[in-house]
């Protein structure tokens, strides 16, 4: 009888675990095409149950497809769940955070948006969708000081912007810096000439 090999084993082997792989991946990628074509025809439960049998909790990818679909279809609990499955996996993903803002928004848990927004913060100090939402949800909280500062960060990578303006202008005017307010506005009105909110704030900075 003759024997293998150790070197011939072990390629034999490899090469078999390399196979199977490689096909796992093919019905990976066709569950994810699947769900994808459901997802565009709105039957979301049906993409989901395209990921479902091969999902696994330490997945990365799979959490966040569901997450999303979830939230598409308007539950919000399992959205959250998953979504933070995926924020855990990948500390450092910034997709997930802003998926998991989606849910808990819809859910009210605006301390928990806050967190999140911070989070991805003090991964990308200048990303703009942060900032300006942080400035949105601390202006609403009559922290106008904050809010500035938040807007302040989008103005100052995206000078030409009107809703950092627009809102940096505002925050301003309720700190009672009128002329830095004034300025603001009149960047606004350049990008937006004739906007009323724009406009009523630039009157009262004049005052």
């Amino acid at each position: 009888m003759k024997f293998l090999k150790p070197l011939t084993v072990f390629a034999i082997l490899s090469l078999s675990v390399f196979q199977l792989s490689a096909q796992s991946n093919l019905a990976l990628q066709k569950a994810f095409q699947d769900s994808y074509y459901e997802e565009s025809k709105k039957n979301y439960n049906k993409a989901i149950n395209h990921i479902i049998p091969f999902y696994e909790q330490g997945n990365y990818e799979t959490n966040l497809r569901i997450g999303w679909l979830y939230y598409l279809a308007k539950n919000y609990h399992a959205s959250q769940s998953y979504y933070t499955r995926a924020v855990n996996l990948r500390s450092n993903s910034i997709e997930a955070k802003f998926g998991l803002v989606k849910p808990l928004s819809f859910l009210g848990s605006w301390d928990k948006v806050i967190d999140q927004y911070k989070a991805i913060l003090k991964i990308d100090p200048q990303n703009k969708q942060a900032n300006y939402w942080l400035g949105v949800m601390m202006y609403n909280k009559k922290q106008y000081a904050t809010s500035a500062k938040y807007f302040a960060k989008v103005v100052n990578a995206y000078p030409f912007d009107f809703d950092g303006n627009h809102m940096l202008a505002w925050s301003l005017l309720f700190l009672g810096r009128k002329a830095e307010a004034k300025a603001s506005f009149e960047r606004a009105l350049l990008v937006k000439p004739g906007d009323f909110s724009s406009n009523d704030g630039f009157n009262k900075a004049l005052k």
